[in-house]
């Protein structure tokens, strides 16, 4: 039986998935740092991981954890904000939370998962964000977590090109009522995920290594 693996399920838009894939049906196996975590998760009849992407050493036990899994669909959540613009220098305690959690933990996480995603010719998605285009710049908010996501782009349409098998892509949640994205934003978790769950559903093999958005959009620049 083919799997969903979600990366960073504790809370938000990651816990949401889980509910949503396990209500459809699937068989999801979900990664948590904390008991707080994994007993929410449990409770959505999901199989916990305990992972903390931010340490590799943790991260790299994955591969030994999946052992014999055949995964359809990976997802990549986890993500940390900063939101200092540029008239100000991160500190180096902020800098490694970001990166650490934003890119670190994807690059140590692609070669754990990738080669069972590309053995059930499915698709690994990583949580980006429209803050990441490079393109499409209207301010230095959040510097840091924006320069993390278009990091994270990178990292990902280049790794595209070791798993053919598979279908890499980054994709834009929107702007979501959770801890990150605060009250007032415009999108539910629930209505996020449902988009999300709806793109990923349409992925085709043209779609490897690009920016996706959670209304179906394809990004023309990231």
């Amino acid at each position: 039986m083919k799997s969903i693996l979600i990366i960073g399920a504790s809370r938000g838009i990651g816990l949401e998935l889980v509910r949503q894939y396990t209500e459809a049906g699937r068989r999801v196996i979900a990664t948590v740092r904390d008991d707080a975590g994994r007993e929410r998760v449990q409770a959505l009849g999901a199989d916990v991981l305990t992972v903390d992407v931010a340490n590799p050493a943790s991260v790299s036990g994955l591969a030994w954890q999946l052992d014999g899994e055949k995964l359809d669909l990976a997802l990549y959540v986890a993500g940390v904000i900063r939101r200092p613009n540029a008239l100000t220098p991160p500190t180096q305690q902020d800098f490694d939370a970001v990166m650490h959690t934003n890119v670190l933990g994807a690059m140590q996480a692609i070669p754990q998962v990738a080669p069972l995603v590309a053995d059930a010719g499915g698709v690994f998605a990583f949580l980006s964000s429209s803050m990441s285009q490079i393109g499409s710049v209207p301010n230095s908010e959040s510097w840091l977590y924006r320069t993390s996501k278009a990091a994270l782009n990178m990292a990902v349409a280049a790794a595209q090109h070791n798993y053919p098998g598979a279908t890499l892509v980054t994709i834009d949640p929107g702007w979501v009522q959770t801890d990150m994205g605060g009250g007032t934003a415009p999108l539910t978790v629930e209505d996020s995920v449902r988009g999300l769950r709806n793109t990923l559903a349409s992925v085709t093999a043209a779609d490897k290594g690009r920016l996706l958005h959670h209304d179906g959009r394809r990004a023309s620049h990231w």
